[in-house]
């Protein structure tokens, strides 16, 4: 024999919202909410999923050239140190061939520079500032009673940010302002 219970008398058969005893509606109820639940933890996890990786995408993009630019950083320490050995006396006294090459080799950094600043690298230029150990590296203090101590004096080392990130810090010497400590020990002892 074959089935011939028609479309309408199986839903007849299936129990009505309002057949439900209420008792037996509390565990449905429990479990929709519990799968509520899960469903807005998981939405609010995909979302902060997708926000960490956008985050972690621009850093590789901003950042991802830091190791590269850090041996580059060697080739310019190494053209402001020939530029510095030369002088300005030699600038002068040199033939026209030497005032070729001290012009290529200040063209040189300059087009060096250009390029690490397309990049998102910048020199760090902190001769005359307050001393800010977020961005530079006391090699040593200069006793100078005209300065404000704490103040940059003498650059010995460039250097350089990328983004908004220390790509290497500025190797500097601080004025120390004010006597001398021997000085004013002196002045105690009379």
């Amino acid at each position: 024999m074959t089935d011939t219970t028609s479309p309408a008398a199986e839903a007849a058969s299936e129990p009505r919202p309002e057949d439900v005893a209420p008792d037996a509606e509390a565990p449905l109820r429990k479990e929709n909410a519990e799968l509520k639940d899960r469903l807005l933890r998981t939405l609010a996890d995909m979302e902060n999923l997708r926000k960490r990786t956008e985050r972690e995408v621009a850093d590789a993009r901003a950042y991802g050239i830091s190791s590269f630019a850090r041996d580059v950083l060697g080739v310019a320490d190494n053209i402001q140190r020939a530029l510095e050995a030369t002088g300005e006396d030699w600038k002068k006294q040199a033939d026209e061939a030497g005032k070729a090459l001290f012009e290529g080799v200040e063209l040189t950094e300059r087009d060096l520079l250009k390029a690490l600043e397309k990049h998102g690298i910048r020199r760090i230029e902190p001769n005359g500032q307050k001393f800010d150990p977020n961005l530079h590296q006391a090699m040593y203090e200069v006793p100078d009673e005209n300065i404000a101590p704490g103040t940059v004096v003498q650059v010995l080392q460039a250097g350089f940010t990328i983004g908004d990130r220390i790509l290497r810090p500025a190797l500097v010497a601080v004025a120390k302002g004010g006597p001398k400590v021997e000085s004013s020990r002196a002045q105690n002892d009379n």
